[in-house]
């Protein structure tokens, strides 16, 4: 009795493998695919970092305009370019264009 539930017992025609060493080809020459795929586990840094300076942002952005303190106004001036920054490098990330060589319209 022949049981082809297991992947490797399946036996592909020239045509069926031909096609599969083309696909694996144009895999292999992607570049993106070949970085993501390499990647270590998911970064969670840069997701963490962004919450962090976020809260430190509205602390600072809250309390300044609070208390008018110069030195909580220029700490909130100095970490929101960062949080900025960081927020837009997460979005880009997530949203795959990152990588894109395609110039933004």
């Amino acid at each position: 009795m022949n049981d082809r539930s297991h992947p490797d017992d399946v036996e592909l025609t020239a045509h069926e493998r031909l096609a599969l060493l083309r696909i694996e080809a144009e895999l292999r020459r992607d570049r993106r695919l070949t970085r993501r795929m390499s990647a270590s586990p998911p970064r969670v840094w840069l997701p963490l970092t962004v919450a962090v300076l976020m809260c430190a942002s509205i602390v600072l952005g809250v309390l300044g305009i609070r208390t008018s303190n110069p030195a909580l106004i220029w700490g909130f001036a100095v970490i929101w370019p960062a949080t900025l920054l960081g927020a837009f490098r997460l979005l880009c990330r997530m949203t795959g264009g990152g990588d894109r060589a395609t110039p933004w319209v």
